[in-house]
């Protein structure tokens, strides 16, 4: 690799809106970031998946009359 052309690789901080910090490295420096995986709901197990207004339900009955048919 060539000298003096690559971009400083330092020490950063991560911050989360919830009040998460960890520490990594970058180019950028610290970081502010609005969801980490200490909060996001896909990594906590605390999101939902809902049959909202019966979709399940609807497509089963629309597409029951076409297979009898």
């Amino acid at each position: 690799m060539k000298a003096g052309i690559h971009p400083d690789y330092r020490e950063a901080t991560v911050s989360c809106a919830c009040g998460s910090k960890f520490q990594t490295r970058s180019t950028v420096g610290d970081l502010k970031v609005d969801i980490c995986s200490s909060c996001h709901p896909f990594f906590t197990g605390t999101q939902k998946l809902m049959d909202t207004e019966g979709r399940v339900e609807r497509f089963k009955k629309k597409y029951a009359k076409k297979a009898k048919a």
